[in-house]
């Protein structure tokens, strides 16, 4: 029986794998590794074939434990985590000498070109301590308009962002959560490589926000800032720093860049088509209707 550790069990892409991972294949033993794993167990209820152990980026005494009798792991970054050296060196380390044989790292589109984000460091710090790994790299997460942008959404009916008229590709965490089952249940296919995983369009917010409002009361706004606006904006707010620059790289650096690639690795894995981001925003429409949190 293989033994995979889930790292960002509670969040869409976590619990979207976790489901994924135990409905393909019954032979396998899925721990979720969280801060609070009385308060997880509740929400996930009993699974058979699932476990949880306390892990906590933040807390390498933590790591040992987590890692013990694992075979793979499922890395991801925490968005708030912008420090790599202090959090992901450890981690990574710890994994080094540990059972673990493989790995997957939800990396990001364009981590390979683009050493200003955390991804590019991640990867090469995996390929420092010789970890057989498969870096996962998707573009922009649908999921972002119910989670990071979320707030703004729902109590200013509006999108902040530095993005201009940028377009970004679209994919839904769903997908990227399918592939990754895949891919962790047939390591040694992909061992060592990195596949780019899309929607199957580039649009940019102002179209994004064209098909929100197709389907929602209360229609949305895009309002273009400055990046200096925006830190203040987002500052003021309370926001972390270093999260504010990261978001500062995924939204304002494209509009310097050419439209990302679309890649097919999706339906050529899985001989489907991947959602469109009206399908995504149909789905959701009762999250994009709220006024309130």
């Amino acid at each position: 029986m293989t033994t995979f550790l889930v790292t960002g069990a509670t969040g869409n892409m976590g619990q979207s794998l976790i489901g994924f991972l135990l409905e393909k294949e019954a032979n396998v033993k899925v721990i979720a590794a969280v801060r609070d794993v009385v308060k997880v167990k509740k929400t996930y209820g009993s699974l058979k074939n699932l476990d949880f152990r306390q892990f906590d980026f933040k807390d390498s005494t933590s790591f040992s434990d987590a890692l013990a009798g694992v075979d793979t792991v499922f890395l991801l970054r925490p968005p708030q985590i912008s420090k790599i050296d202090a959090y992901f060196k450890p981690l990574l380390k710890a994994i080094s000498k540990s059972t673990v044989r493989q790995l997957l790292f939800l990396s990001v589109q364009g981590a390979e070109q683009s050493s200003m984000i955390p991804h590019h460091k991640i990867e090469s710090l995996v390929k420092t301590y010789r970890i057989p790994y498969v870096f996962l790299r998707p573009s922009y997460f649908m999921q972002n308009l119910t989670t990071t942008l979320y707030k703004d959404i729902v109590t200013k009916r509006k999108i902040i962002l530095p993005a201009g008229k940028a377009k970004f590709n679209w994919v839904d965490v769903s997908n990227i959560a399918e592939v990754a089952a895949h891919i962790l249940l047939n390591f040694n296919t992909f061992k060592n490589k990195a596949y780019e995983i899309t929607g199957p369009d580039n649009l940019s917010f102002e179209h994004a926000v064209a098909i929100i409002n197709r389907y929602v009361k209360h229609p949305l706004v895009y309002k273009k800032v400055n990046p200096l606006s925006f830190f203040l904006i987002k500052k003021k707010e309370g926001m972390a720093t270093g999260f504010i620059l990261v978001m500062l790289v995924l939204h304002f650096l494209p509009r310097f860049q050419k439209a990302p690639r679309v890649s097919t690795f999706y339906s050529d894995l899985l001989g489907k088509a991947p959602t469109t981001l009206d399908a995504f925003v149909k789905r959701e429409k009762s999250c994009f209707e709220k006024e309130t949190l």
